[in-house]
Order: structure tokens, then C-alpha cells, then sequence
């Protein structure tokens, strides 16, 4: 089986810094891969880069197809799709609007458009009971919901998720995180940048360690989750706790 997405040797600067320095990654169709480290690490520049947002060198593939010279909006049209940290809903629009504005490079008919917004209701009922309300009226586990489905409108194969649990209570973070869960069972392939390590290694597959621009462990999640380093930098103990 081949590589969905394939990032080889990624390189992003900001002036003179190099904040990502040669990222390799490889995403297997249906497989959530989680990334981890500390701020700064590189994480969301990573992503940022791979989507089209950022200048960058190396190679980004989907589907075995470069991606070299295509712009964000390609990119999604191809399946490829970022979901920020910060969301960055539209907060004066409503639930609606701002889901339907997912779609907006694929000139969907009325009925496609339809067919997708009551797949994203059924997803996500509390939505579909706020459809009028104003984004910036919903609370935090709403409006990742919202950022989330306005990211499925757009029938991605490939979804990034950057930091999905900032700033939400535990119980929300659970439930969020099944949700994450449940889009891989339904065949979509996910990269899940995390600072709730254990978590994002509970919800994948496999687990990729980013420090300084690089990847310093990588390997299957529930070994990284025995790992000394990994429990003495990020999971607060030893693996004898």
C-alpha cells in the first residue's frame, strides 16, 4: 500500500531560522499519525507548509503526485485540508454560512451542497440546532465542531488537525478526540498535531516526535507511550510511574 501523503525532507525558514529542518513523514490511507513536541518544535509550520501556506523546499506528494506549484486552494480542491489551531472562523457569520463557505472551491450543486451539510449534521447534531446562530455565540467545543465540519464540507481524503484541544475542558477534549477517531474508522486519513501528548498518542496509529525542526523519535503510538524519553519530556514520569 502507498503513502496518501508523503512530506520528504521539509525545510521552512523565517529569515535567517530555520524552524523546520528537513521533515520527513509518510500517512497511510485510514491511519491517524499524531506529532508531538514543544512549542517551537516546528509542528504547525510543518502543517502550514504542507497545505501551501508557507514557502518551503523538499517535496510534499498526494497520492503520489507533487504538489510542487500548487496553491491552498488546489490543494484542497485535491483533498488536502488544514484545520488551524486558531480555527479562524468567521464570528459575525452564522454556523451556516460559515460550513457552507467549506465547499465554496467545489461549485457544488444545491444538492450535493445539501447532501454535505446534512452529513455534517448528523456528525455533529448541536450544530444543526445552532445552524442560525452567530460562530462567535458557540462555545469552545462548538466552535472546534464547527471549524471541523467546515473542514469535512470539503470531502477532504486528508485532514490536519493543529492543536484540536486547545483550550477545551477534558470532557470536551474526549469527545472531540472521538470524533478524530471515528473519521478514521470512516476512512479518512489524519495528521494530529497535539500538546496533549498522551491523548494524541491514545488516538493514533503511530507518533512522530518533532524538537528543533526535526524528527527526534518516531514509531507505532503505544510504543512511544512506553518510551523513558517520551514520559520524562511529555507525559510527566517514567514508564515505571
Amino acid at each position: 500500500m502507498n503513502p496518501i501523503l508523503e512530506i520528504d525532507n521539509l525545510r521552512v525558514n523565517y529569515g535567517q531560522v530555520e524552524a523546520v529542518r528537513g521533515i520527513s513523514l509518510k500517512l497511510m490511507p485510514g491511519e491517524i499519525v499524531s506529532v508531538i513536541g514543544p512549542n517551537g518544535a516546528g509542528k504547525t509550520s510543518m502543517l502550514a507548509a504542507a497545505v501551501g501556506l508557507l514557502p518551503s523546499r523538499g517535496t510534499v506528494k498526494l497520492d503520489g503526485e507533487s504538489l510542487a506549484g500548487i496553491d491552498v486552494e488546489e490543494r484542497v480542491e485535491r483533498g488536502l485540508c488544514l484545520v488551524p489551531e486558531q480555527r479562524e472562523l468567521f464570528g459575525d457569520m452564522s454556523v451556516l454560512d460559515n460550513l457552507l463557505l467549506g465547499s465554496y472551491s467545489k461549485r457544488d450543486s444545491k444538492q450535493v451542497r445539501n447532501r454535505k451539510l446534512d452529513s455534517v449534521y448528523h456528525r455533529f447534531p448541536r450544530l444543526a440546532e445552532r445552524r442560525s446562530q452567530r460562530s462567535n455565540t458557540l462555545s469552545g467545543g462548538e466552535r472546534q465542531m464547527l471549524a471541523l465540519g467546515r473542514a469535512l464540507m470539503s470531502e477532504p481524503r486528508v485532514l490536519m488537525l493543529d492543536e484540536p484541544s486547545l483550550g477545551l475542558a477534558p470532557l470536551i477534549v474526549s469527545e472531540i478526540l472521538g470524533i478524530v477517531r471515528s473519521l478514521r474508522e470512516d476512512g479518512l486519513s489524519i495528521i494530529l498535531v497535539e500538546q496533549n501528548a498522551l491523548a494524541a498518542l491514545q488516538s493514533s496509529d503511530r507518533g512522530l516526535v518533532l524538537e528543533l525542526g526535526q524528527v527526534s523519535l518516531a514509531g507505532a503510538s503505544q510504543e512511544l507511550t512506553r518510551d523513558s524519553r517520551v514520559h520524562a519530556t511529555y507525559l510527566g514520569g517514567s514508564t515505571d510511574d
